[in-house]
């Protein structure tokens, strides 16, 4: 099977699969309006606890990644079958991320958490490797997840293990998100979104270590894609095998760390440094494990038939983002229904669940009839817009 020439069902899935679990989890965290109701049974509130802290291992810091991953595979197949047609795609592209900006803009008016506007910036440091050895884009992407700069913070810090360290930039932002998120001007909202809420993510992901790793998941993904390992084959399925035992082989020690270790240490900048490394480290490995898993229990028949109906979802990603930003803040913030006041963990998870199934049901409807999303068909129209056929 040809990845560029056939549309691979799996990979659909696996998209559609990061969009409802990043949707899930923005539900039980009231799209960024962290709140616990009041007045609620003892039993809701250890419920709430379970669901959040599920919620948060299996997805948090991961559905990203998967997205992330998939972003590089699309670049790739864009690019190489512009190559066969003898089109260099690399300018292309980059209008193409400029009109994702744009979506990012008006996605994050609604959803100060938006992830659009970074892909879009990191994107454009896709376009120099387009051509360069799959052996240089794997050792890159290595040196990348390994979170080189905050290696340096962690010599650094170990060279004065006492010194007090200052509270990361984002809280001050954060701090001010209330002002507008939990007020019922909708007006007010976009604009701290924008404005405050923009410049919070940003630091955050900086804080982080999301940078380096957007651009790594990018280029695995791309390389992913140059390997066509996402078709099925028997040779790929021991690929994700490998994928599988190797990733959870890994995260088993990476979470021991995270548990019994990094908390015991007492210097403040050790222990900052240590965590942002830990962290990213342990989300990717057991984003790998998801990804094979996933993958892996597709191409069985009765998983591709079961995870299939994700496929609609993954082939509308981008109106299914920007549209479940659109109806959770509308869901929880002060401008529309303010269910953050009402809603733990639990039921704000049934909330997504059922937004869920709306989103597959709007989404088979429209490709039913439709060859693209609507934001899709936007989006494709535009990037060709000043391009002759």
């Amino acid at each position: 099977m040809s990845i560029t020439n056939t549309r691979i069902h799996a990979v659909d899935a696996l998209r559609g699969f990061a969009i409802v679990s990043i949707m899930l989890l923005h539900n039980i965290e009231h799209f960024d309006v962290y709140f616990l109701p009041p007045n609620l049974p003892d039993w809701m509130v250890q419920l709430d606890k379970k669901i959040w802290d599920a919620g948060f291992f299996l997805f948090g810091g991961k559905s990203y990644g998967i997205f992330a991953l998939l972003f590089g595979l699309t670049y790739f197949i864009q690019f190489n079958n512009q190559e066969k047609k003898g089109n260099d795609f690399r300018l292309v592209f980059a209008w193409r991320l400029i009109l994702l900006l744009g979506f990012g803009i008006l996605n994050s008016a609604f959803y100060q958490g938006d992830i659009l506007f970074i892909y879009a910036i990191i994107g454009f440091l896709l376009i120099p490797f387009s051509k360069l050895g799959n052996k240089l884009v794997f050792i890159v992407s290595v040196i990348l997840l390994a979170q080189p700069f905050e290696w340096i913070n962690l010599f650094i810090a170990a060279q004065n293990p006492g010194t007090k360290i200052a509270d990361p930039n984002s809280w001050v932002y954060f701090g001010k998100m209330e002002d507008y998120i939990k007020g019922d001007s909708f007006i007010n909202t976009a604009y701290g979104n924008l404005i405050n809420g923009k410049k919070a993510v940003v630091l955050w992901s900086h804080e982080n270590g999301r940078y380096p790793h957007i651009l790594a998941l990018f280029l695995l993904g791309m390389l992913g894609g140059r390997l066509q390992i996402f078709s099925y084959s028997l040779k790929n399925k021991k690929i994700w095998i490998r994928t599988l035992l190797v990733s959870f082989l890994i995260f088993i020690p990476l979470y021991y760390i995270k548990k019994n270790i990094v908390p015991e240490i007492t210097s403040e900048g050790i222990k900052r440094a240590l965590t942002t490394i830990e962290t990213s480290l342990t989300n990717i490995a057991f984003m790998f494990v998801l990804v094979s898993g996933f993958l892996l229990t597709f191409y069985t028949k009765i998983g591709g038939k079961i995870f299939n109906v994700l496929s609609p979802i993954g082939r509308m990603s981008l109106s299914n983002y920007v549209i479940q930003s659109i109806l959770g803040s509308s869901i929880y913030y002060g401008f529309g229904l303010g269910m953050y006041q009402h809603t733990g963990a639990t039921y704000s998870l049934l909330i997504g669940i059922a937004l869920a199934i709306v989103m597959g049901l709007f989404s088979s409807w429209w490709l039913n009839r439709y060859k693209r999303g609507p934001l899709e068909t936007i989006w494709h129209r535009a990037t060709w817009l000043f391009h002759k056929k």
